[in-house]
């Protein structure tokens, strides 16, 4: 099983502009042009992964693989050499970027992994602009995004959405995968997975996630990316969860249902400091104030579920904070100059790990490995580019 092992001190990306010795540069880079261009590169079943929906498709073996991934491709980017082999990885192949609900770093990370792997993007961001306003129904107008695209990747507001584009194209003669990028207050799976990679990551010298205690704080109920991430936990031995929140915004039951059935330890609480000692790590979301109906999040009083300079002095020194950004005023910003403060790297994580998950959908990894290869040095698990 991989641990998300990191690439090394002296591998492709050493630094910006480091480059492999020019002709194994271009073999290298000249057999990974010629596996893509020779076959064309379609999502297949038989790739290991399709659809991604919800966290249940992914096992602790896949994202041991997607981490792996994900630090190779970040660390081929570094170098100038490695950057244009990724681009030559799929340059034949097109995505559509369906965001109906406002997104900033989901679609932008989404984007810009497209980009790195030579892809080509359409965009939908306002339904005005299509032909919903004339009446299409949403399966028309997913099954028009197929004829023309390899996968879509679609983020709604309406829970539900992605399932459904899902069932659609496992129903034509040419079916695409759909990326769920966030859908409802219901799932965000890349999220889980970027999170799956920033804990990893920041753990690496603590010997991985297993065995952690890991504070969610903030609006629970609402909140899916505490939710798909709660889902990937029965993946990780001996982790405790730990649920801080305003009453009326705790965890669901159906969540706490399923941490129950896979036997992974959670407790509640409304009582932040009694709990930070303890943490090994807090994830605070914001308040979710776009599924109010009556203006529920501005009878909270944040104050008890917000980190400052005060909550700082109570946490562990190797511990550190995560959020799924944007913030409000649950994270004073006089903490993002805290070495413990790990979003920013989180916010980055997002985008080299959604490149991992469109080269495994794609089948393209044993490529990206090729690439990786080419570096002699064994991987570094110390490295927090």
């Amino acid at each position: 099983m991989l641990a998300c092992a990191l690439p090394g001190r002296r591998g492709l990306a050493h630094r910006a502009g480091a480059r492999l010795p020019a002709s194994r540069a271009n073999r290298t880079r000249a057999n990974a042009t010629q596996s893509v261009t020779e076959t064309l590169v379609l999502p297949t079943r038989g790739a290991g992964l399709f659809h991604v929906i919800d966290p249940h498709v992914f096992d602790r073996a896949l994202l041991d693989e997607l981490c792996d991934l994900a630090t190779r491709v970040r660390t081929l980017a570094k170098s100038e050499v490695g950057a244009r082999a990724l681009r030559d990885l799929l340059p034949t192949r097109r995505a559509m970027l369906y965001f109906t609900q406002p997104s900033t770093r989901t679609f932008l990370s989404f984007n810009n992994a497209c980009h790195i792997l030579g892809m080509r993007t359409s965009e939908i961001r306002d339904p005005s602009t299509s032909s919903e306003v004339k009446g299409e129904s949403f399966d028309d107008s997913i099954r028009t995004f197929s004829s023309y695209v390899d996968v879509i990747i679609m983020r709604t507001k309406e829970a539900g959405r992605a399932a459904q584009a899902a069932k659609l194209m496992d129903s034509i003669p040419r079916p695409v995968p759909v990326i769920n990028a966030g859908s409802g207050s219901d799932q965000h799976p890349t999220q889980a997975l970027l999170d799956i990679y920033t804990l990893a990551r920041s753990f690496t010298a603590r010997g991985g996630i297993d065995g952690k205690v890991i504070g969610m704080m903030g609006d629970l109920k609402r909140g899916r990316t505490v939710r798909s991430l709660c889902y990937l936990m029965r993946h990780y031995e001996g982790v405790r969860l730990v649920f801080i929140a305003p009453p009326q915004f705790a965890m669901e039951r159906d969540i706490k249902t399923y941490l129950d059935h896979h036997g992974i330890a959670y407790s509640e609480t409304t009582q932040l400091d009694a709990v930070l000692p303890e943490l090994d790590a807090l994830y605070v979301t914001r308040m979710q104030t776009e599924w109010d109906t009556a203006g529920e999040s501005r009878a909270v009083d944040l104050k008890p579920f917000s980190v400052g300079t005060h909550e700082l002095t109570l946490m562990k020194r190797d511990a550190f904070i995560m959020h799924p950004l944007p913030r409000g005023p649950e994270i004073d910003p006089l903490v993002d100059h805290d070495p413990r403060a790990m979003y920013w790297r989180q916010e980055r994580n997002g985008m080299w790990m959604r490149v991992a998950v469109l080269i495994k959908i794609f089948g393209v990894e044993h490529i990206v490995m090729a690439l990786a290869a080419a570096d002699s040095e064994p991987p570094f698990a110390g490295r927090l580019a």
